[in-house]
């Protein structure tokens, strides 16, 4: 390395002439990596000044010098003006280095060319400025894809799945991620998937994707498929299995050997056979995603132990593990059982809590 280039260094920010002669090398080689020798030291130097006036270390600005290939263009002006027009947004210092740390490409985005009309168009999908900062944050490449290439078809890609317009931005935004998938083969694939379940009909997909934003997402032989052949193996099957997925497709998001099956295993283990658990799953399919620990065992103890009841009630009322076992099942077994008062499961849990202290008459039991 010339002395030409090596008097540049004292000038850059992230360079101090104090620093001992080896640290400086160890900048200058660092420099050298991150771009090659296709300009010189001095331009790089603006926009790894501006990096590392931001708080970004060493690794940290080489890991964006590789996913970015073009950020050594990037002047320190533009840079700037990147930086304090996402701030105006309302994304904090914090978030914002985050965000550039994930897609570095937003400090070359033109900020009046590209940057401004693409947050504008979110704007124009959210209801409020913090569903478009949130969208920002959790997938910052939704700012570099193209309004008129990506944005544009996959909106309506997602309208002709039956999603209403007042519901579109809330999808996209909740899950931004899904501005990267292609059309063909990505989503095109799920949709197909979805159709073979019979789920083809009145707007079926765009209701699941209302629901659940992230389910196309997830590959379709890695884990969709294999969660719908589980579900079929014990007995949910046709209807109830469209179900299933209609109303709780993130049953369908859950690893089959780590949740699903264990918590088959566990429902066995309580004496449950195969035909109720069947009836159970397709009355409330969450219960094959509960956690074992935390909610499912916690609530049959209790039936059994405390409520002297048995588990075959359950069939007949899977809504039994929906309802919060303090604020509703514990509570409402106490009042029950200081009147001496028997009814079904149903009955004790279903009805709100007006209704169910008007129905038994337990004023008193609330004095």
């Amino acid at each position: 390395m010339g002395l030409e280039s090596a008097s540049h260094c004292h000038k850059l920010g992230p360079f101090n002439p104090c620093y001992p002669k080896r640290d400086l090398w160890k900048k200058v080689s660092f420099l050298l990596s991150c771009g090659g020798l296709g300009m010189s030291m001095g331009e790089k130097g603006g926009i790894i000044s501006f990096l590392t006036e931001k708080g970004f270390n060493d690794q940290s600005i080489h890991d964006m010098f590789k996913k970015c290939k073009h950020l050594d263009r990037v002047e320190r002006e533009g840079a700037c003006e990147v930086w304090n027009y996402l701030k105006t947004l309302g994304i904090k210092e914090r978030k914002l280095s985050s965000v550039v740390s994930k897609c570095p490409k937003i400090l070359s985005l033109g900020l009046n060319e590209k940057l401004v009309p693409t947050v504008q168009c979110l704007a124009t999908l959210g209801t409020k400025t913090s569903e478009v900062i949130s969208a920002i944050i959790k997938f910052p490449p939704i700012l570099s894809h193209s309004i008129e290439e990506k944005l544009c078809p996959l909106l309506a890609f997602f309208q002709a799945l039956g999603i209403p317009e007042n519901q579109l931005g809330r999808v996209l935004l909740i899950n931004p991620r899904l501005i990267s998938y292609s059309i063909e083969p990505k989503l095109t694939h799920v949709v197909d998937f979805f159709t073979s379940l019979g789920l083809n009909e009145n707007g079926m997909i765009g209701k699941i994707m209302v629901k659940n934003p992230f389910i196309v997402g997830y590959s379709v032989e890695k884990r969709l498929k294999p969660t719908s052949e589980f579900l079929k193996s014990i007995g949910v099957k046709g209807s109830d299995l469209q179900q299933v997925v209609l109303n709780f497709p993130e049953v369908l998001c859950r690893d089959v050997e780590k949740i699903l099956r264990p918590n088959l295993a566990f429902l066995e283990r309580c004496g449950f056979r195969n035909g109720q658990i069947a009836t159970m799953v397709a009355g409330y399919p969450l219960i094959l995603i509960k956690s074992i620990k935390n909610s499912l065992e916690p609530r049959i103890k209790f039936l059994v132990e405390v409520m002297g009841r048995t588990i075959d009630e359950t069939v007949d009322y899977p809504d039994f593990f929906r309802h919060g076992l303090k604020k509703r099942v514990e509570f409402r077994q106490r009042l029950l059982k200081e009147k001496n008062i028997s009814c079904s499961l149903s009955d004790m849990l279903e009805l709100s809590h007006k209704k169910f202290i008007l129905k038994f008459g337990l004023f008193e039991g609330l004095s």
